[in-house]
Formats: C-alpha cells, structure tokens, sequence
C-alpha cells in the first residue's frame, strides 16, 4: 500500500505540458508538477519521488527530499510562525506545520528544534510535533549486541546521553564512554553495545573490535613520539588518562593489558614502555 509521507519509485502514466503523472495505486494518479521533473520522463519510466498533500489536500509528488519522513524523527529549524502554530524547514518548498498542540515548548523563529513527523488524524495532513517521548516505542524491540544503528542524540542526563535508535526505542550513551563533543539533534552512527535485562539499550559510538583497535594505535603512537615511554599505567588517576588518550580508564586497562600481551608494551611500576621503537 502507498500513503503519503513516504518515498517511492513510481512508474510515469501520462506526460502533460505542466508536469507528469505516476501511479499511485490506491492514491491514484499522482501529479509530479513540471519543476520537479529533473530529465526527461516517458510513459512507463519510473522515477523516484515523495508523496504528500497540496494547499488542497489532494496527493502531490516532488523529486525534492525532505529531511524526514513521516514515522521518523528529525531536528528542523523553524521558518514561520503563525495562528495554528510552527512551520519547518524540511526540505520541501512546502514546510511542515507543528500544531500548538504538539509543541512540547512555544516555538520560534530561526531556532531547531526535534520533531516526530506524522499523519494528522485530523485532516489526513503530513504533520510534525516536537512532544517526542509519546512518539518513542517504549515494548519490546529486535535489536542486537553489536549491530550498527542510527542515533539522534535527544537529551543529556546524569549518566550521559539519550539517543533515539533507528527511529523507534530510546538508548543510553554513558558519558565516561563519549570522548567527543556531542549537540542535541546531532545524528552519528552507533552500535547496541549491551541489552539489558528489563531491554533498555546500552549503546557505543564504536564497534568493540574497532574500538579496541583504535584505542591500541592511539597508545602505539603516543608512545612513539613521547620515546617511548609514557608516566600512566593502570593506577593512574582517570582525568589524566582521558586527556592524554582520549578514553575511559577502563578502556585504557584493558587496550594496554592487550598490548603488554602481545608483546608490544611492558608495564613497569612507574608507566609503560614499548618493548621496541
């Protein structure tokens, strides 16, 4: 089934002077207006387009690609206000409105805020609202330890960082395990590093092994430019140990208990060495 709201590759029915039409299946024929026509499109091509709804509520085509799609979140400046509320900047010549109803704050002009995109119940209209928990699953989920996802970093808390995941469950970015500088709506690609008993999520900026791997090099080449020897081992006081390797005091045990395993460091009682330059 087709809906508005969504991205899909239609195939071209008709070709008129102002534009051309695709189907739609249950929406119909679909006009994609001429402006929006990038090459030159025949009956039985297809092309790829976004649906939504006109000044008059009938299903329109673009080529233009919004900055989310409806059952997904994103962080949108606003471009307007106005008597029923907001209006962003998603990527569409036409914006989206966030109702007062869905504001979880008053919004302004020129300032971004994170919004859920959705179907209005109320019109059948393409929407946006800025009240986010009621729109983050909190139920069961698939994911797994180590699988890649997508992350929007939502909030900050005492442990660290809230994130949405793919879209759909909250997850937890501790912040003795961020070593960069992270802005609220940011996207950054992540990993489920741990799922918890009662199924909230850990999450990681960095995959295990490659993680492991870059913490080892960061060390290797320190150390090659400090002569190789550095005054930190695994008692040194943590602060230390993140302002010169840009880790968790954790993460640095454990990357040089491997590295005295492979034989590339030792760890004498006043730092660590490489056993060869």
């Amino acid at each position: 089934m087709i809906n508005v709201g969504q991205t899909y590759k239609l195939e071209v029915v008709k070709v008129v002077a102002f534009g051309v039409y695709v189907d739609a299946e249950d929406l119909g024929d679909v006009l994609l207006p001429r402006r929006y026509v990038k090459r030159e499109l025949r009956v039985g091509d297809l092309v790829t387009v976004f649906l939504y709804l006109d000044s008059e509520d009938r299903p329109l085509a673009t080529t233009q690609t919004p900055k989310a799609e409806v059952g997904e979140f994103a962080y949108l400046k606003v471009n307007a206000t106005g008597p029923y509320g907001a209006f962003l900047d998603w990527g569409l010549d036409k914006d989206v409105l966030v109702p007062f109803a869905e504001q979880h704050r008053p919004m302004f002009v020129d300032q971004s805020y994170l919004v859920y995109l959705y179907i209005s119940k109320a019109d059948g209209r393409i929407a946006a609202s800025s009240k986010v928990d009621k729109y983050v699953e909190e139920g069961p989920h698939e994911f797994k330890a180590h699988q890649a996802v997508d992350l929007i970093i939502a909030n900050s808390t005492d442990l660290g960082f809230k994130a949405i995941i793919n879209h759909s469950h909250w997850g937890v970015l501790y912040k003795g395990e961020v070593f960069e500088r992270l802005s609220f709506g940011q996207s950054k690609k992540g990993f489920i590093k741990h799922i918890r008993p009662d199924g909230k999520i850990d999450l990681s900026l960095q995959a295990g092994q490659e993680t492991r791997d870059k913490h080892a090099k960061i060390i290797e080449t320190y150390l090659k430019k400090q002569n190789g020897f550095a005054p930190v081992h695994d008692k040194s006081d943590p602060e230390m140990i993140s302002r010169l390797f840009g880790m968790s005091k954790a993460a640095f045990k454990r990357t040089i208990g491997n590295l005295m395993k492979r034989g590339i460091i030792t760890i004498d009682p006043d730092g660590i060495r490489l056993t060869q330059q």
